[in-house]
């Protein structure tokens, strides 16, 4: 039996996975999660074989949960599931460990396809992210900005599209104010902005954030 765990932060996606996976005969639902921290700590505890991890939520996010689980446990197996596609999350994720990436309009079938190919040992990528990534490995890393952005710097920009300051960013992250500020100047520089705000806004407008899930974070 493969034990599967959800992480997201929305109920009724939680819901609406688990539903399709209760008649999945090799597959079973051991633990549920709102956010990134307490998916580490039920990752701890439970142990679950593969786990279905949202991209985008509240505090560290799924990027930095991913890191922070493949760290502590390689026999648990992650695989992303989110809204997007063609934005940096897909490389992203495989440095930071995921095995493998779904979006959130995949069906039954897919989902238990990437459950069963990733706790194999393999990998599982939806076809226009494996085609996304198989571009990417043709082409220099520093070609594009988006192509430039580190995994911990994909999680710094999320933090600070959510409004989180520095000092508190640095705590979820356990680094020093410094090293954030270093990550938040990278950005500045990769990407051509200024401060804060023009950052969150660079990310809505190349869809690395949704706008209605961020707060306000003020005029420019």
């Amino acid at each position: 039996m493969i034990k599967v765990m959800l992480v997201d932060d929305h109920d009724l996606v939680r819901g609406g996975i688990r539903l399709m996976l209760e008649n999945v005969q090799d597959i079973t639902v051991v633990a549920e999660a709102d956010n990134g921290e307490a998916a580490i700590e039920l990752a701890r505890r439970m142990k679950p074989d593969v786990i279905l991890m949202d991209v985008s939520m509240p505090g560290i996010g799924g990027l930095e949960a991913t890191r922070r689980i493949r760290l502590s446990s390689t026999d648990t197996k992650v695989i992303a599931v989110t809204v997007y596609e063609d934005n940096p999350f897909p490389t992203c994720l495989m440095d930071a460990g995921a095995s493998g990436y779904l979006t959130k309009g995949s069906d039954i079938t897919e989902i238990t396809s990437a459950i069963r190919t990733v706790h194999r040992g393999e990998q599982y990528f939806t076809r226009s992210i494996a085609e996304k990534l198989a571009r990417s490995f043709v082409r220099h890393r520093d070609q594009t900005p988006l192509e430039s952005i580190t995994d911990r710097e994909m999680v710094v920009m999320l933090m600070v599209a959510q409004g989180i300051r520095n000092k508190d960013i640095s705590e979820k992250l356990c680094i020093s104010p410094k090293t954030t500020s270093t990550y938040r100047y990278r950005l500045f520089e990769k990407l051509g902005v200024a401060n804060d705000v023009a950052l969150t806004r660079w990310a809505i407008r190349n869809g690395v954030v949704n706008e209605g899930s961020i707060q306000d974070t003020g005029p420019s």
